[in-house]
This record gives C-alpha cells, structure tokens and sequence, in this order.
C-alpha cells in the first residue's frame, strides 16, 4: 500500500499547477504565488555519484523567478518510521543535484549554485521526531572549527497533522485533495467529495484532472477496504464509507462488533433458558463483544494481506481463522512493514 499510495503522490506532484500550491500555500514563501506555470520545468531526480549510486524517485522542479533560476527539491516521505537522518539525507541529495548541474555545465551566467528549496513531504501516522537541522546531528566540534562544519535544513509538511479548518477555508485541489484523505466518511460523502467533483467538472486540464481523480478513487479504495474503482460521480459509492466514524477504519471494527454481538445474544439468549435468562444475557452479551473484535481484527488483518501480497494461500487463511487475539494484533502490526507473507507470520 504504500508504495502504490507513494507513487500516487508523485502523480500528483508531476503537475506544476499542484507544486505550486504546495509551496505557495504550505510553507512560508510567497514569492511563488504569482510565478506562471510556464516557469516550472520538471528536472531529472536521479544523480550517479562516483561510486555509481543511485538515488531515485524524489521530484526535483526549476522555477524561473524574475531573472533567477531556483530549485525545489521534494522528498516524499511515506514510510512508516520517521528518518532521524533526514537532514543529513537531504544535504547528500542536494549535493548530488548540485554536482550534476556542474558536469551538464546548467550553471547560469557567473557560474554559482542555485539556491535550492528542501521540502519534505511527510504522510506517516507517527508524529515527525527528526530535526530539520543537520547541525543538531553533529558533535560539538572544539573551539575554532565550528565555522568549518556542514550546515542544512529543510522544510517540512506533515500532512496528517494540518489544521482541517486552514484546509477547509483553502479553496485550492490540493487543499481538497488533503481533507479526502483526512477526514471522516460522513465528511467526505457530505463536503468534500462534492467540492471535488465540482472542481473536476470545471478544470480543462485532461492530464492534471485525470491524476486527481485516480488518486481520489486510489484513496477511497484503500480507506474503505472495498475493491475499486470508485467513480466520484456516482456518490452512492461513497455511502458505504459510513456515516457516524471517526475514521473509515472504525467502520470495519463496528461491522464485526455488531455481528459478534448479534451471535453472541443468540447463544447468551439459549443458555440463558436452561441457566438463568440475567446471566445468559450477560455471558452472551460479553461473548459477543469479544468476538465482534475478533471479526473485525480478521477481516482488517485479510484487507492489509490482500493489498500488500495479492490472494491469501489457504493455509494462511487457515491461520488467521483459528488465531487468538492476541496472534491477531501482533500478524496486522507485521503486515504493515514484512516484506513477505512469510515473514507476517513470523517465518523466514
């Protein structure tokens, strides 16, 4: 999932109108306002170092502002632990830019660098730990040398921690394109997804509108569980995304509560005849509980495996079947990262 959510992004992000956005409306600097589109060339982000290492698949923009040429270097970041080495990560990359701009002779009249603009486009759960500051991950270096040791910072968008309302007041596709993967299913299915379809309708740009909607119809696939594609047009497909949950995740969780409980009223409601109709009652109803939470931990755990490693081998389902909650929690925490189903389970 998260490399298909990865390279969605960069479909995105191959659109200056979408670049542009990001820099004008998510980070200090205005002076990218009111550049034209035309001023954004698109530049190749794979540099060979000496040692003929490759670095691939970050987006690297010119901009052409007033009689200057600048560069956007944008990182995006979509793993599940935060890179403590982030800083030192960027001033390599950016290096490597530089040299590359030297050996294509790209260098403008005087024949200086180009300032460059790190940007870090960051889409984890985990709240953003790193410092943005490579002097912070260095030594204290003795009297006289300080002046001597390498300094870089970079600028970072913590998407998941936006504020919704700056987002809701923004009247931009990005801004829309944030709170669809941000908010909760009703809000999705009563604001945004209409504002988004609206916007669809109206842009004449085919190719930009194209990558919008396949990353709409990419998220409300992921979020929801449910096999695509979606069309946004057809607004009942969103009805399913729920109506009353914090997170579409959460939908999953209740549908597999309220089945458990269901089953576990019938046998409370059985025993509770030969047992005490009081106590049948509240053994079902405990029952229920737990195994409503074992549906779900299920069904979620299946979602994640079908995503990441295609069609379950039936002694992998097998297994799920007959494991124990705790099993369960410790096989979905697996699923997120294991390269492998094998290694899932705890296999090698």
């Amino acid at each position: 999932m998260t490399a298909h959510h990865d390279l969605g992004y960069r479909s995105l992000f191959a659109h200056p109108e979408l670049v542009r956005d990001l820099i004008a409306d998510f980070t200090p600097f205005k002076l990218f306002e009111n550049v034209a589109l035309s001023s954004f060339k698109r530049v190749n982000a794979t540099y060979v170092s000496e040692q003929a290492s490759a670095r691939e698949g970050d987006m690297v923009w010119r901009v052409q502002v007033g009689d200057h040429c600048l560069y956007v270097y944008l990182l995006l970041e979509f793993q599940s632990s935060v890179d403590p080495w982030m800083a030192l990560r960027m001033q390599t990359y950016i290096g490597l830019l530089h040299q590359d701009l030297v050996k294509r002779h790209e260098l403008q009249r005087g024949g200086l660098l180009p300032p460059v603009l790190p940007l870090v486009f960051y889409n984890g759960k985990r709240r953003w730990s790193a410092s943005m500051e490579l002097a912070k991950l260095l030594m204290e270096a003795p009297a006289g040398l300080a002046p001597f040791q390498p300094s870089q910072r970079y600028l970072l968008i913590d998407q998941k921690r936006l504020d919704q309302a700056a987002l809701k007041a923004n009247a931009n596709v990005l801004s829309l394109l944030f709170l669809f993967e941000l908010s909760s299913a009703p809000d999705v299915l009563k604001e945004v997804a209409p504002a988004l379809i609206t916007w669809l309708r109206a842009t004449p740009q085919l190719a930009l509108r194209r990558s919008v909607a396949a990353w709409a119809n990419r998220v409300a696939e992921r979020r929801s569980g449910r096999p695509g594609p979606f069309s946004l047009e057809n607004m009942e497909e969103f009805a399913d995304m729920g109506r009353k949950f914090a997170t579409w995740a959460e939908e999953f969780e209740y549908i597999g509560f309220k089945k458990g409980r269901a089953e576990g009223k019938a046998e409370g409601k059985a025993e509770g005849k030969a047992e005490g109709k009081a106590e049948g009652k509240a053994e079902g109803k405990a029952e229920g509980m737990a195994e409503g939470k074992l549906i779900a931990l299920r069904a979620m755990l299946r979602s994640v495996l079908r995503r990441r490693f295609g069609d379950l081998p039936a002694p992998a389902g097998q297994r799920i079947d007959k494991a124990t909650h705790a099993e369960l929690e410790e096989w979905f925490e697996h699923a997120l990262a294991a390269p492998s189903l094998e290694e899932v389970f705890g296999e090698r």
